[in-house]
């Protein structure tokens, strides 16, 4: 007997006939003679619908009221996944996540997951009861519902599995595993049996949609073993496991993209001691995520020009944030919201010479220009002309030999 966590993506339950569809993988475990708990999302495109309310019913909305309002979504899909499986005759409950007591932070809108009480439900596996989570939400410490955040309901599904001690957790979704880069564009790329969680979080944070960033870390934290897989077709999925369970390693694993970056440029900035503290910590002090950072000081050591990368959707509120620092002198500020972040990932890096070299060579014989360089130990990052992204992704997944055989 193994304990399996399943949990269902939005578009797995977007309708009655897609939870039957769901109810069908849970009895399958069932019938195997498995525990199992299962978490689900709110049915696609109803998360964005309650968001919207809420933003048309006031401008300067309570976020303890937003909670009560977008987990409604993750409460009906449970309910009817019970109910259907009811239905086919198994032993099945819901759970909110106050019910649950998924004990989380006071940050509602995007609460952080402090504990989960588990023994009733261990104690009703016991009983052959389906334990049915709805995922996105827990109880704030004023008792309130809270949300975890967009891809919330994955950081739920790990989170229980990791409490459970579950021997798998399973992410039902629209796509049959994890691509070695964005199938969409590369027609070539290759589904991974196996992909360890830093590559996984590399991916996800560098742009890749398949799993929600938190719920990585929170795997690799506590060694929940995760299984991407498809809600529609039988076939093995891709697991996301640590680096031991994979016999060899590869260089590179995979190219992610992200359009989602603006580029920033302050010229000439009177380079004295503190300046990246005057530029960085008034964007962190809005909440304004800065990501790549370039530095070039002037051969006079008086002035330096710095590069760095900003949401497209922040790049306006640090703009601002930059012209009101009174503090900050330059001589002009570029903006530039036309970029694209273009990412090799493999932890085959840590131990292998000439793998950026490859990256620029291969990006040059194309004719594309790099404008901003950042590494880390298992990841290559450049920005490129927005223009060249997808051209830039194919001749790298040819590049490093990723692409499938024919």
């Amino acid at each position: 007997m193994s304990r399996v966590v399943m949990k269902f993506g939005g578009t797995s339950v977007a309708d009655l006939d897609r939870i039957r569809n769901a109810a069908q993988r849970v009895k399958k475990e069932v019938d195997a003679g498995n525990e199992v708990a299962v978490v689900v999302s709110a049915m696609a495109g109803v998360t964005n619908q309650l968001v919207d309310y809420v933003q048309k019913a006031g401008s300067l909305y309570d976020l303890r009221e937003y909670d009560s309002v977008v987990a409604s979504g993750e409460q009906v899909t449970s309910g009817l996944l019970a109910i259907v499986l009811q239905e086919m005759g198994i032993n099945a409950r819901s759970w909110l996540g106050w019910q649950a007591r998924i004990i989380t932070n006071g940050a509602h809108g995007s609460a952080r997951i402090e504990r989960i009480e588990v023994d009733e439900i261990v104690r009703r596996f016991g009983e052959g009861q389906v334990a049915v989570f709805a995922g996105f939400q827990g109880v704030g410490p004023d008792g309130r519902i809270s949300t975890l955040g967009r891809g919330g309901s994955d950081t739920s599904a790990v989170a229980i599995a990791a409490a459970l001690k579950a021997d798998r957790c399973d992410i039902y979704t629209d796509v049959d595993g994890i691509y070695t880069t964005d199938p969409r564009i590369v027609a070539k790329a290759r589904k991974m049996d196996k992909i360890t969680y830093e590559e996984m979080l590399e991916l996800a944070s560098q742009g890749a949609k398949v799993l929600q960033t938190r719920s990585v870390e929170m795997a690799m934290k506590h060694g929940v073993r995760v299984q991407v897989l498809s809600s529609f077709e039988d076939k093995p999925g891709t697991l996301v496991v640590d680096e031991d369970e994979i016999v060899e390693q590869a260089i590179v694993s995979g190219i992610a993209y992200n359009r989602d970056e603006a580029k920033v440029t302050l010229r000439k900035v009177t380079d004295t001691p503190g300046v990246a503290a005057s530029i960085f910590g008034p964007l962190t002090d809005a909440a304004i995520n800065v990501d790549m950072i370039v530095q070039n000081i002037s051969a006079d050591k008086k002035t330096t020009d710095m590069t760095f990368t900003v949401s497209k959707a922040e790049l306006k509120r640090a703009i601002q944030v930059l012209e009101n620092n009174a503090g900050l002198k330059y001589e002009s500020l570029d903006s530039d919201p036309s970029v694209a972040k273009i990412s090799v990932i493999g932890v085959g890096m840590r131990s292998h010479a000439g793998v950026a070299q490859k990256m620029f060579s291969a990006l040059a014989e194309k004719g594309i220009n790099i404008e901003v360089i950042s590494t880390s130990e298992i990841k290559i990052s450049v920005l490129v002309a927005e223009e060249y992204t997808e051209l830039a992704v194919r001749s790298l997944h040819t590049a490093y030999g990723l692409d499938a055989e024919d």
